[in-house]
């Protein structure tokens, strides 16, 4: 369960930092998936969950409507996203191979402390990716610096917008912080691995991520559209550049690191899945 403790009216959101002591993360398979390519939004979010302290299991399949012209075929984001595309059900794509056990996001019970929480998690994973990039401990981190992608700023003023309204800033709970560690252990000792998290974050919440955003502010927030869900510039072109970044990052790799990568796939959607049923914490 997330932490509930205050963080003051003095606290600056800018980082958000780990607590010393991190309690223990329990796995629970699920998916935050990525785009599919398409003109017309066409997104399924699926949820099993009861609020009494059952697991829940939490699976996204999304496309967006401002997706970019086609890219050539057989570049390595192709195959990250077909990696990504097999974890989805037969309904939400015909590549999907997961069963599909869950209603609609229609039925979803989310609540402002548990939105808080997703927001305040997801702060921290943000904070961690771009100090990484900054950092670059791996050379070709620098690439991906000042994307127009960041979510770290955007968060900031969501969050203190919500202070504003007189809501209380919980502290991290488990699930970030476990991610945030686990991605700065991979940035230092396997560049392949930490790249298909980049991957994952940051283009899964461009797709399935607004989305959820959309629903869950009509649910709580009166349809009021967070910054977390907007970006500067055309977000169309700006998936593309990173795209083709990440394309030439990886025309390095041997085949054994490609498919390392892509291996990470599901484990990253793990990490992810497990912040957004915060929502309904």
């Amino acid at each position: 369960m997330a932490s509930t403790l205050p963080i003051s009216q003095s606290h600056s959101f800018s980082t958000i930092k780990l607590p010393n002591r991190v309690p223990k993360s329990i796995p629970v398979p699920s998916s935050y998936l990525l785009l599919k390519k398409s003109s017309i939004l066409s997104s399924q979010v699926s949820l099993s969950s009861t609020l009494t302290g059952r697991r829940h299991t939490v699976v996204v399949a999304a496309a967006t409507t401002d997706m970019p012209k086609k890219h050539a075929k057989g570049e390595f984001v192709d195959e990250m996203r077909a990696v990504a595309m097999k974890l989805h059900t037969k309904d939400q794509a015909k590549e999907g191979e997961k069963k599909s056990e869950s209603p609609p996001v229609a039925k979803w019970e989310p609540s402002i402390n548990g939105y808080l929480r997703f927001l305040v998690d997801s702060k921290l994973v943000y904070d961690t990716l771009e100090a990484i990039v900054q950092k670059a401990p791996h050379p070709s981190y620098a690439e991906f610096r000042n994307t127009g992608l960041e979510r770290s700023e955007a968060l900031k003023k969501d969050l203190e917008w919500f202070e504003q309204q007189g809501h209380t800033i919980p502290e991290p709970s488990s699930p970030g912080v476990s991610y945030a560690r686990y991605l700065e252990e991979l940035s230092e000792k396997d560049p392949q691995a930490f790249i298909c998290h980049f991957y994952n974050v940051y283009f899964a919440h461009t797709a399935g991520g607004r989305m959820i955003g959309k629903k869950v502010a009509e649910m709580i927030l009166d349809k009021k559209e967070l910054e977390f869900y907007k970006w500067e510039g055309n977000l169309s072109k700006m998936l593309q550049n990173v795209r083709e970044k990440l394309n030439e990052v990886a025309s390095s790799w041997s085949r054994e690191e490609k498919d390392h990568c892509l291996e990470e796939t599901e484990k990253s959607f793990k990490y992810s899945g497990e912040i957004l049923r915060l929502i309904l914490s």
